[in-house]
């Protein structure tokens, strides 16, 4: 299990770890319940899939397992770009048009450019994420304007961009050359080669949340963003990256989108940006900042990912997989909320007879 670094920035307050969560000694048990939400998801993952496979035993055959490693792999990137963002109290809720529109662009690319080597592709589809995200950071970060409306904005401009250049056209995977269609088909020892990919993102960018300095102050400014501010965190600097982070992540996600599904149009990811969210908050990232890891943010995802196929071997209605992501989302907020009230009560009680 990963673990965040014991360095902390100076605007960290006392009473927490790297990843924002209380000590043991300041929390005593809802501390380590605290610290343990990744082992805990980890069992439920577990559950899940034993008792759907005790349910449904044809459950655990290869093809189930590698289309929940396939479908999970780009809601877990995209989980661990909205991670970053959540940390620092903001959301983004543009990620799934980004993936959208560079998806449609990257295929685009092939069709004018049929022999694009394959990095050029996941290259400008990187790009594109880039620019995306400095558009949001910029509005976030620079013009003030809260994340939720910027974001939400956004997600509209380029939906509707990509609405006006698509117009109704569309991208098969006969437009595609074999050697990019292979990022998704294709296996190393028996792992597909996109859920690889994943994860060396994944472990570069929670590499880059625990060990690096910069890292750590995305939760400082989760946790107090005065106190961080003070300490010489440069606030607008961790956020402006985070937002570039996400549309990176986003962009390099829509290029792996088009390798995976092959057949793109203008509604390419539309409403993903909520499974992601509640991917990121199932998987004990906090909404109101400072706490998460991108361990716990890809369980959250791999646990939806295991509810929606087990919905479809057990026969069950899948309006019912929206019933239960929201179940969840309410589920982890409410323990994280009692969390912190029961935290800061001891505390205060522990002040007060010091």
């Amino acid at each position: 299990m990963m673990r965040h670094s014991t360095t902390h920035p100076p605007a960290m307050p006392q009473n927490q770890n790297g990843n924002g969560r209380p000590r043991n000694g300041s929390g005593g048990v809802l501390a380590a319940l605290a610290k343990s939400r990744e082992t805990t998801l980890f069992v439920v993952l577990i559950l899940l899939i034993g008792g759907t496979a005790l349910a449904r035993p044809q459950f655990l055959n290869l093809q189930n397992l590698r289309d929940v490693l396939l479908n999970v792999s780009i809601i877990s990137l995209l989980t661990a770009g909205m991670t970053v963002v959540i940390l620092m109290r903001h959301i983004d809720l543009s990620v799934g048009s980004i993936v959208g529109v560079t998806a449609y662009a990257v295929g685009a690319l092939y069709v004018a450019h049929p022999q694009m080597p394959v990095i050029v592709a996941l290259g400008a589809g990187l790009l594109m994420g880039i620019v995306a995200g400095a558009i949001n950071a910029l509005l976030v970060a620079v013009g003030r304007v809260p994340s939720l409306v910027a974001t939400l904005s956004t997600l509209y401009i380029f939906r509707g961009a990509d609405y006006a250049w698509v117009h109704g056209g569309q991208i098969n995977a006969t437009s595609l050359p074999p050697e990019y269609s292979r990022l998704a088909t294709g296996e190393v020892f028996g792992i597909p080669t996109l859920a690889l990919i994943a994860l060396v993102v994944l472990i570069g960018l929670s590499v880059y949340l625990k060990q690096f300095r910069a890292g750590r102050e995305h939760y400082a400014i989760g946790s107090n963003p005065e106190a961080a501010r003070l300490a010489g965190v440069s606030v607008e600097k961790r956020v402006m990256m985070g937002f570039l982070i996400s549309g990176a992540i986003a962009g390099f996600a829509g290029a792996l989108w088009l390798a995976r599904f092959g057949t793109v149009d203008a509604s390419t990811a539309k409403g993903i940006e909520l499974q992601v969210v509640a991917a990121a908050v199932v998987g004990s990232v906090a909404i109101n900042g400072g706490v998460g890891t991108i361990l716990g943010a890809t369980l959250g995802a791999l646990v939806l990912g295991v509810i929606s196929i087990a919905l479809v071997v057990l026969h069950v209605s899948p309006f019912w997989e929206q019933a239960i992501q929201g179940a969840l989302i309410v589920a982890a907020i409410a323990a994280d909320t009692l969390l912190a009230r029961s935290v800061a009560k001891r505390m205060m009680r522990k002040r007060d007879h010091g």
